[in-house]
């Protein structure tokens, strides 16, 4: 009668038509097929960021449905910079609550930063001038691919077949690529032009397609305008507001917000200041000029945060 216990062994006949049947395709067809992902509400209320020297912004409310572009504008050394790492989870607040995507920003920022991918913020993510835009994009889809995906999914990609892997490389590749219109045809030297001889507004193109390699939810965008003549500055919130258009959510600081963005993607304007906080556009008053003390000072907030908080 004891030999009667293996018959529950037939049971285990499944597994093998589960893992070699439906299961590999089903699971192979998530990553290559995920359209663009959804993008992050952004609700804050009252949060603030208070630094050695004291506060950097307070009382700053925002609102934003996913896909929208919010415009964080203001005079130099109003904290927009900071208020834009702070929203993505690489500064911690001081007071007040919001939420990203549901997520609570004061409690689980580090669920915030995997889903709110920095584009363009320099002293923070800059790119490697020696290096080549087609080197920056492979190291981005490599990193992508190892560090950048759960443990569970990333064991199911490196159990696909080598060409299969590098197909979803490559959709990857040219997935971000055609989102920003970066056209590597037209660079001067093609996928070996050096990241140095790069216009403005190619490099703002290189920096968020490498965003757009890891589909995130929400990506922050520092000094959009910055340096730009009036058509290149049309040029990129048109980039910002296509990235928008496919379901992402944009944060880009900015020194004067659009009055519109093409294709009627929602905008909503949070115009910074260091004495009331942050105010709505409608009560905005005109941006004062500053000597550069504190565009200076507020740099120092800055680092002082950031070595305080850390970075991801």
């Amino acid at each position: 009668m004891t030999r009667h216990q293996p018959e529950p062994e037939p049971q285990r006949h499944p597994e093998p038509a589960d893992s070699r049947g439906p299961a590999s395709p089903a699971e192979a067809a998530p990553a290559p097929d995920p359209d663009l992902p959804a993008g992050a509400a952004v609700e804050a209320e009252g949060i603030g960021l208070k630094g050695p020297r004291g506060w950097v912004f307070r009382e700053v409310t925002v609102e934003a449905a996913p896909g929208s572009v919010v415009a964080l504008t203001g005079a130099s050394g109003t904290g927009r910079t900071c208020l834009l790492l702070a929203l993505t989870g690489r500064m911690k607040l001081t007071e007040g609550e919001a939420r990203i995507g549901g997520l609570r920003l004061r409690k689980q920022a580090a669920a915030v930063r995997r889903t709110a991918a920095l584009a363009h913020v320099p002293g923070v993510d800059d790119l490697e001038p020696s290096l080549t835009v087609g080197e920056h994009l492979r190291e981005r889809v490599l990193l992508q691919r190892r560090y950048g995906t759960a443990p569970l999914a990333a064991l199911k990609a490196a159990l696909r077949p080598p060409r299969q892997r590098r197909a979803d490389a490559r959709r990857v590749h040219d997935e971000a690529l055609e989102a920003t219109g970066l056209d590597l045809a037209t660079l001067p030297k093609g996928p070996r032009t050096a990241v140095r001889d790069l216009e403005r507004l190619e490099r703002l193109r290189l920096c968020v397609a490498l965003a757009l390699i890891g589909r995130p939810r929400l990506i922050a965008v520092d000094d959009v305008d910055l340096k730009l003549s009036a058509p290149l500055r049309e040029e990129a919130w048109a980039l910002l507001a296509s990235v928008a258009a496919s379901g992402v959510t944009v944060l880009a600081v900015c020194g004067e917000p659009p009055t519109g963005l093409p294709g009627d993607v929602p905008l909503v304007v949070v115009v910074t200041d260091r004495a009331t906080g942050a105010r709505t556009a409608e009560d905005a008053e005109p941006a004062r000029k500053t000597d550069g003390t504190d565009e200076t000072e507020n740099e120092k907030e800055t680092a002082d945060a950031l070595a305080e908080t850390g970075r991801a």
